[in-house]
């Protein structure tokens, strides 16, 4: 009986062999199609045009426009911005040596983003209307624009 179960063994073991390296059955060829005349060959692509090479030269700098000389000063210099108060819309500013500003006067406040003219209308020292401010006076001055620190005070006549 042992003999029995051992050949039995044998002969599965065998044929599980023979199912992993069998080859799978050939497949048919699907029926091919009666042979028809190709239409129009497609026209011939140009030839390519061989390339040349490129020298790797550096593009020439584009030439700026010349900026024309500055504009003259619209007046005398008086005085520099040394702060300025935004919510107040007041700027401080230092007079130049030799120099005076009364209520009245003409002035120009240019820098490199303010440019306006205005009239003085109120100026204060130490919290104090004044009619007038002397040469290097710190004062405040009511501004109809935003000053910024820097910007230049002339006087226009």
């Amino acid at each position: 009986m042992a003999k029995a179960k051992k050949a039995k063994k044998a002969a599965s073991k065998l044929k599980r062999r023979k199912l992993k390296t069998s080859k799978p059955a050939p497949r048919k060829k699907p029926a091919q199609k009666p042979a028809q005349k190709p239409a129009q060959k497609p026209a011939k692509k140009p030839a390519r045009k061989a390339k040349t090479r490129v020298s790797r030269k550096p593009a020439p700098k584009p030439v700026k426009p010349q900026t024309p000389p500055p504009a003259a000063p619209p007046g005398d210099r008086v005085g520099v911005v040394t702060h300025y108060f935004g919510h107040l819309c007041v700027a401080v500013v230092k007079l130049d040596p030799g120099t005076t500003l009364r209520v009245g006067d003409n002035i120009h406040i240019k820098g490199h983003t303010s440019d306006f003219a205005q009239r003085v209308d109120s100026l204060q020292v130490g919290h104090a209307a004044v009619e007038q401010v002397g040469p290097d006076d710190d004062f405040g001055l009511k501004v109809v624009d935003h000053a910024r620190e820097h910007d230049v005070v002339y006087r226009v006549k």
